[in-house]
């Protein structure tokens, strides 16, 4: 009896592991920097990003970004002061990839790859003079 109350246990648990979060969708991006030295820019209200994984970011009103480079996607920018991150399976530091006032996707810049964001979400972000 003690037998097959460890057994259902062990094909419970075995059964909820393989339940884990899907790995977040990855494509190939060659990073090309920017040449020269753009301004920062601040977010003008709270986006809240949904990701394909089940999980979300909450983006903060008034959080600054730095244009880093261009993916063939869009505008990447690096968040200033803190660390973005996205989580599927695993956990991926991440920048914005901003097209047409929207955030498309994520440059992961650990791993050189774009993740995109299904259905892109709108942004408003304006530039600041430091």
């Amino acid at each position: 009896m003690f037998r097959s109350h460890v057994l259902a246990a062990a094909l419970a648990a075995a059964l909820a592991l393989s339940a884990c979060a899907p790995s977040i969708p990855v494509q190939s991006a060659q990073l090309l920097p920017l040449t020269s030295t753009q301004p920062r820019m601040r977010l003008t209200q709270n986006v809240v990003l949904k990701l394909s994984t089940g999980y979300s970011r909450r983006l903060a009103s008034g959080s600054l970004w730095r244009p880093v480079g261009q993916v063939p996607q869009g505008l990447v920018l690096q968040p200033v002061g803190t660390v973005l991150t996205i989580e599927g399976r695993q956990v991926h530091e991440a920048y914005l990839v901003v097209s047409q006032n929207a955030v498309v996707g994520f440059y992961l810049p650990g791993e050189s790859r774009f993740s995109p964001l299904a259905p892109s979400q709108p942004i408003t972000i304006e530039g600041i003079n430091d």
